[in-house]
């Protein structure tokens, strides 16, 4: 009896001195994760900021399938929160502040066997020049039980969060990046284009730069307008005065339109134009530029279908109702495809 006695108060003083060797122990930690996302940054912070779409791109339900998402009615913005179930780990997560495209705080808890846990997550948001710097990181203080068990296991805590981290921002970057492909393309038929005055400059491009060449002249055309007072009364157009698919070669007047017409100076790169009314194709694109070229094969397949015949004297043109400008995320931009069309050609199929 003496001997366990002994035994008993012996086991007492080592787990005393444990527990003092591992309170004296710092157990504060901060771990956090950087990747340059090449998108614009109100696309990057939008998607981090609702938690309804963490469900898609964030690690822990790769390493546990059963989890089960939790969402009250407001799920983004400061005080929007959201909770999950998983198999061995629960948990819910609050959003304590939130600065629009700069930055996310917010606390998160643990409900595990041994008991809960709080910490702090931040989110930084940074524009740089090839996309959107963010940074995912997260602060607090270890427990007694945890500090005791990561000496003992040798368990890295630093470098699994990191590791997590880094599949999160893969996983978010995949998802912004989806997101931005997304497209359609609707043929609408045949419509009426009412026409008018427009202030545009033209150019020769190959058809590969063209539409980096757009981009540098509807500012032109915009600035001179706003320089000499002349009223903008229409979103951006441009004209294919000339298109030589096998020669990559065309020449594009771009501009805005007007509610008259504008006498310029002789020698002045920006004039003004006059567009007839025209019985159109018209095609609208929702998404990226890059799916342009798929819209106007759209357009002309449409044309070819319906035995239908180009005006003469006529170019086709686009306008862009929502670019840009407008919204950063190409997935919501807007633009008009219309074909100039012979009126007396139009058949009853196609009406």
């Amino acid at each position: 009896m003496k001997i366990l006695k002994y035994l008993f108060f012996l086991l007492l003083i080592l787990f005393i001195a444990g527990a003092i060797y591992f309170a004296t122990k710092d157990g504060s930690y901060e771990v956090e994760e950087s990747q340059i996302i090449e998108a614009p940054i109100s696309l990057v912070y939008n998607k981090v900021n609702d938690y309804k779409s963490w469900e898609n791109w964030g690690p822990w339900k790769k390493e546990d399938p059963t989890m089960v998402f939790n969402y009250p009615e407001k799920t983004s913005g400061k005080g929007a929160s959201y909770s999950w179930n998983g198999e061995e780990v629960d948990g819910s997560m609050r959003t304590t502040s939130a600065i629009k495209n700069q930055r996310l705080e917010q606390e998160i808890t643990f409900i595990t066997p041994a008991g809960e846990r709080h910490a702090n997550v931040y989110w930084q948001f940074e524009k740089v020049e090839n996309g959107t710097k963010v940074t995912w990181g997260m602060r607090g203080e270890h427990t007694l039980m945890d500090k005791a068990y990561f000496s003992f296991t040798s368990y890295d805590f630093d470098e699994a969060m990191r590791t997590m981290y880094k599949t999160g921002l893969s996983s978010l970057d995949s998802s912004v990046r989806e997101d931005m492909q997304a497209y359609s393309i609707k043929t609408d038929g045949i419509t009426q284009y009412s026409g008018g005055f427009y202030m545009y400059v033209t150019t020769s491009t190959t058809l590969d730069a063209a539409r980096n060449k757009i981009k540098q002249m509807i500012p032109q055309v915009n600035n001179y307008m706003k320089g000499n007072n002349i009223t903008v009364s229409g979103k951006p157009l441009s004209i294919f005065n000339s298109r030589d698919l096998n020669n990559n070669s065309a020449i594009i007047s771009s501009g805005l339109p007007t509610t008259s017409q504008i006498i310029v100076a002789e020698d002045s790169t920006i004039l003004c134009g006059f567009m007839p009314s025209y019985t159109v194709v018209k095609t609208t694109l929702i998404g990226d530029y890059k799916n342009l070229k798929e819209a106007w094969s759209n357009t002309e397949t449409y044309l070819a279908k319906n035995n239908l015949s180009k005006a003469e004297n006529s170019y086709p043109f686009e306008i862009y109702v929502v670019g840009p400008q407008d919204n950063p995320n190409p997935a919501e931009w807007i633009t008009e495809l219309y074909i100039p069309i012979a009126v007396e050609e139009q058949t009853s199929e196609a009406l």
